[in-house]
């Protein structure tokens, strides 16, 4: 398909870059006085000239102007939403006194994981123990978690449908594709930017980061869940009628489901690993308390926040993994049991 198309995709691109000269020519001060001084004089080879340089800054600006004019008040109502919610979870953790949190943890990690003893032990003992490293820990730690929570929520309204929508339509697959590569190299400290020039600093743009940062995982693992499940219980449950929607419902994403949970699995890490980075914007949390050890070349600090964010890392893995675990162990017993 591409092959086909590629002297035209080869010629467009050629008019792009004639029109940028144009512009740029014109829009330049500075300006060769012939051609041939293009020619005879080599030293531009050494630099780019001037009057190739293109005004992306100022485009840029007047474009961030305009649409600061026409939507900032529906990014202002977005930020307003989650810096709601951002305080009422935090709020409300903080408020309950810590033995209560470890057990609703426990409680949790041992239905997630199937009633597993070991792993609900193992868990309820790295939730007690970032309090045990040191008691300001404690806080900071609801508050990234707050901010770790509502960024996957997020990712789970957003990346599932699109991940379902990929899996549905060729089409859309192959349009959403490069942008998930695109954003997959991107570095992750860029991911803060449009949630700073749009809200600011604080734990909003942390959040807007982590959205942005940890959803391609989720799209991609929704969609090859979905692609995955096999076509004879499609044509089975075609058999017994059922119609599109149905089928998505009823067959395709409870048999996507672990496929799902090891993306927001992904996605869960892959937050933690944005919430040091996030602490250079002002965000408040753990990550914080390492940045500020390694301002300070305090190493002990330093350290013993980072054991605290690997300790919040095996929280959330464990339970997200475990009750991935204990969905397939089900949907591979219901395939066994049809079969």
């Amino acid at each position: 398909m591409l092959k086909k198309y590629k002297k035209y995709f080869n010629f467009g691109f050629f008019l792009i870059f004639i029109l940028l000269l144009i512009v740029s020519y014109n829009s330049s001060k500075r300006k060769p006085d012939s051609v041939g001084e293009l020619i005879t004089d080599l030293r531009w080879l050494n630099n780019f000239p001037k009057w190739l340089d293109v005004p992306f800054m100022v485009w840029i600006n007047d474009g961030w102007r305009a649409f600061s004019a026409k939507y900032g008040l529906i990014f202002d109502a977005i930020g307003y939403g989650l810096l709601r919610s951002y305080s009422i979870i935090k709020n409300f953790l903080v408020d309950v006194p810590w033995p209560i949190i470890v057990f609703a943890v426990v409680l949790l990690t041992f239905y997630a994981s199937g009633k597993k003893y070991g792993t609900t032990l193992f868990v309820g003992l790295c939730t007690f123990s970032i309090g045990f490293l040191n008691p300001r820990f404690w806080d900071k730690a609801i508050e990234t978690t707050t901010i770790v929570f509502i960024g996957i929520v997020l990712c789970v309204i957003v990346g599932i449908p699109i991940g379902i929508a990929m899996a549905r339509s060729p089409k859309v697959r192959n349009a959403i594709l490069p942008i998930l590569d695109l954003m997959q190299v991107i570095p992750a400290f860029c991911y803060l930017i449009p949630g700073i020039i749009l809200f600011g600093l604080g734990a909003i743009p942390a959040i807007i980061g982590i959205f942005i940062y940890s959803c391609p995982p989720l799209i991609r693992l929704t969609d090859l869940g979905i692609r995955l499940v096999d076509k004879e219980i499609l044509e089975a449950a075609e058999s017994f009628g059922a119609n599109k929607k149905q089928k998505l419902w009823g067959v395709q994403l409870p048999l996507a489901l672990p496929n799902i949970m090891q993306g927001i699995n992904q996605c869960t890490m892959m937050a933690l690993a944005m919430v040091v980075i996030a602490s250079m914007i002002g965000t408040r949390g753990i990550g914080d308390e390492v940045l500020l050890g390694l301002q300070q070349l305090n190493v002990g600090m330093a350290t013993e926040a980072g054991i605290a964010i690997v300790l919040l890392a095996i929280i959330f893995d464990r339970i997200t993994q475990s009750y991935g675990e204990k969905i397939q162990e089900r949907t591979h017993l219901k395939k066994d049991i049809k079969l």
